[in-house]
């Protein structure tokens, strides 16, 4: 069995062994070592890949497997990794280990939940080892699907409607995703819906220009691409603590990474002609994001909100085509991951010992949640771009990359862009005024206990993931940027 298949082996043996398990002791323990040993796994995965990339091996995509799926259509179970898949997959790793203590004390139906949480991973772990497009489209559902229980089940306020409404915009998306993955294999001329031997056929442009803004729309749905982002608020606010950390920080980055995987280096051609277009989109995204954030009061929504424009930014520097810019957007994508599962971390235990999540009704937590609090602000000056953190990092390489084109269009989306950092400042400051400090407004607030054993440690790991690409972030911009460059080859042929 090829390595990179235990990816998508072990949560599945975490279903086993939690629809086996018979105490709530038991249902955590599962969860726990499974999480845990997905995180050594992508710790491992990384070592040998960088290994492999210093000993001089240049191959576009390692550790690759291909076995015949189904051999009447030709589909193939085709997987591979490069520098911006295995970072996706740390990622992926470090969200599933936290949201799994995150939700120690899940209830109702902690089994079912995290049988649940664990297809759910399955998914997302599938998709981003895949190099063939059915088995990607397939995974990339398997992920969607149990978005619905999760949130219908086991979430609050709304419920219902935040699930229906997310599930019904996926969904759409996925329908204009399956046109253009077939339309990509049945014009290219390719024998199989391998990514790498597509990419060697040229599409003609005609085709090019009816399945790229298919494409592109399909993952920039789950992407939060405006103006197909509406889902993402309410589906959030509804969502129970570690499924918000696990859609925002990971399963919204499928819609970046398939953007980039498949519509960019697919259809460069198309990419390069219509990129005018869907940038005006994602600015829009990026701006409107940060301003409906300042108007929230709600700490989901203005978390939620946030999340828009930080992955608009994402797909805003993917369409910026060149090198810089793209590492820039797999940077973000890390960052964003890890600081907005941290917020989502945060608000959940917050909100379990106040019972609100309206900034009007708390205030001077700081006093009684020190722990809390701090760790609140950390994730605050992350967002803001604070230097030394994740988010600096990712939000400089993505500026310096878009201002890198010389034609007033480009340089005037990039400054609008920029202007998100003021509107980011902006919120984020006012929510920890209030949140943190000043008076306590509720006196029940005043006897509150802060963070467990469990949830200091899915805070700290988060806190020093961001600490880490910020402080040392050379290591995996150079492994993204190598894998950046067969992308930009195509386009520049």
């Amino acid at each position: 069995m090829n390595f990179l298949s235990l990816f998508v082996l072990i949560p599945a043996l975490m279903m086993a062994g939690l629809f086996l398990s018979k105490s709530r002791n038991q249902i955590r323990t599962v969860a726990a070592i499974g999480a845990s040993l997905l995180m050594i796994l992508s710790g491992i995965l990384t070592y040998l890949y960088l290994t492999q990339r210093a000993a001089g091996n240049l191959a576009e995509m390692l550790f690759t497997s291909d076995t015949v799926w189904y051999a009447p259509f030709n589909i193939h179970y085709t997987v591979g990794v490069d520098g911006v898949s295995v970072s996706m997959l740390l990622l992926t790793s470090v969200i599933v280990f936290t949201g799994v203590f995150a939700s120690w004390k899940i209830d109702p139906l902690p089994k079912e939940f995290f049988l649940w949480y664990s297809l759910l991973s399955s998914g997302v772990y599938g998709f981003f080892i895949s190099t063939d497009l059915f088995t990607m489209f397939m995974f990339y559902e398997i992920a969607l699907i149990p978005m619905y229980l999760l949130i219908g089940v086991w979430g609050s306020g709304r419920k219902e409607y935040g699930a229906m409404k997310l599930t019904l915009m996926l969904m759409g998306g996925s329908a204009l995703l399956l046109v253009g993955i077939l339309g990509i294999y049945y014009s290219s001329g390719a024998t199989s819906m391998n990514i790498l031997e597509i990419s060697k056929h040229h599409i003609p442009m005609a085709f090019q220009r009816y399945f790229f803004p298919l494409t592109f729309m399909g993952f920039g749905v789950l992407g939060a691409l405006f103006p197909f982002h509406t889902w993402s608020p309410d589906g959030h606010a509804s969502a129970p603590t570690a499924v918000s950390m696990l859609h925002a920080g990971v399963l919204m980055k499928l819609g970046g990474y398939g953007a980039y995987r498949v519509a960019i280096y697919l259809m460069p051609q198309a990419a390069h002609e219509m990129a005018w277009f869907f940038l005006i989109l994602t600015g829009i995204s990026v701006v409107y994001g940060a301003f409906a954030a300042v108007h929230q009061t709600d700490l989901k929504y203005i978390n939620a909100y946030s999340s828009v424009s930080h992955c608009g930014l994402v797909l805003f520097a993917i369409l910026m085509l060149n090198t810089t810019a793209m590492t820039g957007a797999v940077l973000q994508m890390l960052s964003h991951g890890l600081m907005t599962a941290l917020f989502f971390a945060l608000i959940g235990m917050i909100y379990g010992r106040t019972h609100t999540r309206l900034i009007t009704e708390m205030g001077g937590l700081m006093k009684v949640l020190p722990f809390l609090g701090v760790s609140y602000v950390i994730a605050g000056l992350a967002s803001l771009g604070l230097p030394g953190l994740s988010g600096f990092v990712a939000e400089m390489t993505i500026f310096v990359g878009s201002f890198q084109h010389v034609d007033t269009f480009h340089r005037i989306l990039t400054i609008v862009a920029t202007s998100s950092i003021v509107i980011t400042a902006v919120y984020i400051l006012r929510v920890v005024g209030k949140l943190l400090f000043g008076a306590v407004q509720d006196a029940h607030h005043q006897h509150l206990e802060d963070a467990t054993w469990y949830e200091r440690l899915s805070v700290v790991t988060l806190i020093i993931a961001i600490v880490a690409i910020g402080s040392a972030p050379f290591w995996i911009s150079n492994m993204i940027h190598d894998s950046v460059v067969p992308v930009l080859s195509q386009i520049i042929k």
